[in-house]
């Protein structure tokens, strides 16, 4: 007998075990990763500038009140684009986990160069290893990956929402750091961006994706 059998066969315990909790403690886990993991961060050389860091910053705020049912009381938002089934809820569930799962890889990986910010770090290092071999921000696509999970899970319009405003966010974002980069790397990473997507694996040689 398995443990999750175990759990399952106790009322008690089947109640917590649920897609929303799942969720909730894949989003908590997340968060607790990036709490202990930003003590190890390189001195800045340089960042972006503030206007830039709240050009990304206010649109994750609006997708933070979407999900949180801040959003304004408009029919629409809260119309369903999914069945209301506990199937549709665990395909949530599971997608958010995996999307957190990616992105606390790629942010194992990352290391010491991670920045909240467009930064770049003293010895900034380009990392080619783990997701990074095929996807040049693997950690914006485990975060969007565990929206969209979040997103079906609610159900509602306002997720699918939520999602593309984070989408929109990070690309802006992803943008600017490539352009940090491109100066700090030269034709490195250029050639880095001829061997990996932006968000989606690519697995072509010479293919330069802007996705």
């Amino acid at each position: 007998m398995t443990v999750l059998t175990v759990i399952l066969a106790q009322p008690e315990l089947r109640q917590l075990f649920t897609p929303s909790n799942t969720i909730t403690a894949s989003w908590l886990i997340f968060l607790a990763y990036w709490l202990i993991s930003a003590f190890r961060r390189k001195r800045t050389k340089s960042r972006e500038s503030m206007s830039q860091r709240l050009s990304y910053v206010i649109p994750l705020v609006l997708v933070w009140f979407l999900f949180s049912r801040g959003a304004p009381q408009m029919e629409w938002l809260y119309t369903r684009f999914v069945p209301d089934t506990i199937g549709v809820a665990w395909i949530g569930a599971a997608l958010s986990g995996l999307g957190i799962a990616i992105a606390c890889w790629a942010r194992y990986h990352l290391g010491e160069n991670w920045s909240g910010t467009v930064t770049l770090k003293e010895n900034h290092e380009l990392i080619r290893t783990g997701p990074y071999r095929n996807i040049r921000h693997p950690i914006y696509t485990g975060i969007l990956l565990a929206l969209l999970g979040t997103a079906i899970a609610v159900g509602e319009v306002r997720g699918l929402l939520a999602v593309a405003i984070a989408w929109a966010s990070f690309y802006s974002k992803a943008r600017r750091e490539e352009s940090f980069l491109a100066r700090e790397f030269g034709d490195r990473f250029t050639e880095h961006q001829h061997h990996t997507g932006m968000f989606l694996p690519s697995f072509h040689s010479g293919r330069n994706s802007q996705l």
